[in-house]
């Protein structure tokens, strides 16, 4: 390969990661919002017509669905975007994008977003487990334990991809460091 074509693939490799991420990011927005009307939708349905407090479950597999597909989204979008600073911001005359977010991110006023909308999801399940009860005033204790323990399981989901979130930058950053000889 010559000088000429390993520079054009370098700069083609940029541009399509780059577009990968700003995809990502659209559809993490984008996915919350169908994810949230899927389950209002579901939810408004079961309260006025289920006769029973299980039925609540359907509601909560479309927020864990939507969940699980924004955290992928989201892991995803990083991982490329240590790659990218990494392999491209560490030469002087690099682009310093990536760089420059991780650094201005932490000074942010109250953390600055949720790329994970675990707020909206933590709500939205508080909101489906009192729908639950809506829908038959006298759950008996199976369905009660069994529906507290599904929402709970969720909730913990959420807080751990929260939690692992927040440290992700910095973990694959040195994992990329190490595995393309970088340093810094």
């Amino acid at each position: 390969m010559t000088q000429a074509e390993a520079a054009h693939l370098r700069v083609a490799e940029f541009a399509a990661l780059r577009r990968a991420i700003a995809g990502r990011v659209t559809a993490r927005v984008v996915l919350v919002a169908v994810t949230s009307a899927v389950w209002a939708a579901l939810t408004l349905a079961l309260v006025l017509f289920s006769d029973g407090p299980l039925a609540t479950l359907l509601p909560l597999a479309v927020l864990v669905g939507g969940f699980e597909a924004i955290h992928a989204l989201h892991a995803g979008a990083e991982r490329i975007g240590r790659y990218l600073q990494v392999e491209y911001e560490g030469r002087p005359d690099g682009p310093r994008w990536e760089t420059a977010a991780m650094a201005v991110g932490p000074s942010l006023p109250g953390g600055g977003v949720d790329p994970l909308f675990s707020v909206v999801f933590v709500g939205t399940a508080a909101i489906n487990l009192v729908s639950a009860f809506l829908v038959l005033a006298e759950p008996t204790r199976a369905e009660f334990g069994l529906l507290g323990l599904a929402h709970a399981a969720f909730v913990f989901r959420v807080i751990r991809a929260r939690v692992a979130a927040a440290r992700q930058r910095a973990i694959e950053l040195e994992s990329f460091k190490a595995l393309l000889g970088r340093s810094g």
